[in-house]
């Protein structure tokens, strides 16, 4: 069937009897349309521009400044043994996890667009970086969903450790392509100054932000459109011929999809293993949606998607398995804190103006830290 698919006449026939399908049920279901695009500027001005944008302006001077650089040399002895990728390449490890989709994956395309990373080390870092952030986890999932905090902190637990898991798994890969590779010396640091580091992050954040908010859109306007005209249902009976149950079915679908949409499918079924491992498979394969949103940023760089995609296939998978050992030996029937189930509980109701003042101004405390970090890196390089 694939190789059927590789020939051109076939492939671009499939593609135009979709764009055709597609076309039909935009005009004849225009309402349905324009109310998921709604829904989805919704989501983009509450939620994506405020929490995304000031981590991307920030990702993007780190690299441009050389703090990336000088952390990887101080963590070179760490991650290199444990993922075979430059230490460079710690600081998109670490956004990813803070950060959310895609900043990770950003980052990485960051690194490799300065040269601290190679193609290979870049495949291999995007198998793992691009995960989900703990607010959404914690609040949204844990609390907004589940209802507990104490299976947030699970989820989270159980996404953090696949993700990790899979990094190491994905350290085999491009082993060949490195033998056959010249041997390469360090590249020395360069550097740019702050006002053009930060207008070209500025610039280059905003057009990101953009592009993810025109996935958003259009997934939310074609997810409401597929549930205007059955296709869930069709497609969760498809997978119950295959022995899935029908009632887990559609919930699957709508995560194989879009990540919110599946998560929020799980809200007021009972807090069962399943249900729960099914949740952290859907955080870790993160959606098609965030597929395409990372994606865009692949194309201008050569990057091949395969591996990102199997990547978070086995970070699903990852983490189904061990949510669900998790939660067959542990008791969340205890609550972890009051404090944290209060902030938790705090952040599903934020909105655009509370959300993005608490963004910058984390930004800019990480920012500041960076800066005097970066200083302090360099006067100690210029005494030696």
């Amino acid at each position: 069937m694939f190789r059927l698919l590789r020939l051109p006449a076939l492939r671009d026939s499939l593609v135009t009897i979709a764009l055709l399908v597609a076309i039909a049920a935009l005009v004849s279901a225009p309402t349905q349309a324009v109310d998921g695009a709604k829904n989805g500027l919704d989501l983009c001005c509450n939620v994506i521009i405020p929490s995304l944008f000031p981590f991307f302006v920030l990702s993007s001077m780190a690299v441009d400044l050389g703090l990336a650089a000088y952390l990887g040399r101080l963590l070179e002895g760490v991650i290199r043994p444990l993922f075979r990728v430059s230490g460079s390449c710690a600081i998109a490890v670490v956004l990813g996890f803070i950060g959310g989709y895609p900043l990770g994956a950003k980052t990485a395309i960051e690194l490799y667009r300065q040269g601290l990373c190679s193609k290979v080390e870049t495949e291999r870092l995007l198998a793992f970086c691009n995960n989900s952030g703990p607010a959404f986890i914690l609040g949204v999932v844990g609390v907004g969903v589940f209802g507990s905090s104490a299976i947030g902190l699970l989820l989270y637990a159980s996404h953090c450790l696949a993700s990790l898991l899979t990094g190491l798994i994905f350290r085999f890969y491009g082993t060949q392509q490195e033998k056959q590779a010249p041997c390469t010396h360090t590249k020395p640091i360069t550097t740019t100054t702050i006002p053009a580091a930060f207008t070209g992050g500025v610039v280059r954040s905003f057009s990101s932000t953009l592009n993810i908010c025109a996935f958003v859109i259009f997934f939310s306007a074609m997810l409401q459109l597929l549930a205007s005209y059955g296709a869930f249902t069709a497609f969760a009976k498809l997978l119950a011929l295959l022995g899935v149950s029908p009632q887990v079915a559609p919930q699957l679908v709508a995560g194989l999809l879009e990540l919110t949409s599946g998560v929020s499918s799980l809200s007021g079924a009972a807090n069962s293993v399943g249900t729960i491992s099914m949740a952290a498979f859907m955080l870790g394969w993160a959606g098609l949606s965030v597929h395409c949103q990372v994606l865009c940023f692949l194309v201008d760089g050569g990057l091949s998607p395969r591996t990102y995609l199997a990547g978070k296939l086995l970070h699903g998978i990852f983490s189904a398995i061990l949510t669900y050992a998790l939660v067959s030996k542990l008791s969340l029937t205890y609550p972890v804190s009051y404090y944290l189930n209060s902030q938790t509980q705090s952040l599903i109701g934020l909105d655009f103006g509370h959300i993005l003042p608490v963004t910058l101004g984390i930004s800019a405390l990480c920012w500041i830290a960076m800066v005097c970090f970066c200083r302090y890196l360099t006067g100690k390089r210029c005494g030696k």
